[in-house]
């Protein structure tokens, strides 16, 4: 199982608009922040974690072009906005089939693709929500050729996608949100300001953990670095990487503050899990 880095900065990404500090103008790579989210490969099977507002771009980039399903940690605009540009693996999983050139839709072709519908795991509570955010979403798609998101909503708190078991994790986020563990082997908590005392539990054993780590100050809705290190502390996993980062310090900064075992995650940062 290959796990990608889509992003990992803050909710207005690294660098800021308007803003000319040293990690901003920075021309180290790493210190450039999307927003955040994931893709994890396995075999023949791909899938996104979070849909964040550059995941195009980041598709782009990485030449990510296999995408079988969605896993939704939460509905802010940070981790769900890029959500309307899954059409596009609708469309790279579906089927041509002939069409009449003047059919509505066909645009004078003489075939057209029938957009395959893709399973996005989520809570109820973030489907409700994505469905006001994206009310076109929809099983069925669009008429007459027009894009729409092909979308089946999958409400369990665990699941298959490929070989790889997805268990969904409680946090605290002050918002409907969620983490995910894979395999048993890699824990993904993108955004909390607190783990559940059953979810320590359950966490305890994961070779991989991501946690979010804002900055150094304590944040209402995100981790400090000293309350972050304190979960690492407990969980004791054998690798760490911090993601959610603001903009208060470079990575070789984050690196020098760091222990061992725990280190910066970088936007493209792909790990073997």
């Amino acid at each position: 199982m290959k796990f990608r880095f889509l992003g990992t900065g803050t909710s207005v990404g690294v660098p800021q608009i308007g803003c000319h500090c040293k990690v901003c103008t920075s021309t180290d790579p790493r210190d450039k922040r999307r927003r955040c989210g994931a893709y994890v490969r396995s075999g023949e099977v791909g899938f996104l974690i979070d849909t964040p507002p550059e995941m195009r771009l980041a598709c782009i980039e990485y030449g990510i072009e296999k995408v079988d399903a969605i896993v939704l940690t939460h509905a802010h605009m940070d981790h769900a906005a890029g959500f309307d540009d899954v059409r596009r693996f609708n469309t790279l999983n579906g089927t041509m089939v002939p069409c009449n050139p003047t059919d509505p839709g066909a645009n004078g072709r003489t075939c057209r693709c029938i957009g395959k519908v893709m399973k996005c795991f989520a809570m109820k509570e973030t489907e409700e929500q994505m469905h006001r955010i994206f009310p076109y979403i929809s099983a069925k798609g669009g008429e007459h050729g027009l894009y729409r998101p092909q979308i089946e909503f999958d409400n369990a708190d665990s699941f298959v996608i490929g070989d790889v078991k997805v268990e969904r994790i409680a946090v605290e986020h002050g918002f409907p949100c969620c983490g995910y563990v894979l395999s048993g082997r890699l824990a993904y908590v993108s955004d909390c300001h607190e783990l559940p005392e059953a979810t320590i539990e359950k966490l305890k054993g994961v070779d991989t953990l991501v946690l979010n780590c804002l900055r150094e100050r304590e944040h209402p809705t995100h981790l400090s670095l000293q309350r972050a290190l304190g979960y690492v502390e407990r969980i004791a996993p054998r690798r760490t990487y911090l993601i959610h980062m603001c903009h208060d310090f470079t990575h070789e900064e984050w690196l020098a503050k760091l222990p061992k075992g725990v280190e910066p995650a970088y936007d493209g940062l792909e790990v073997e899990i």
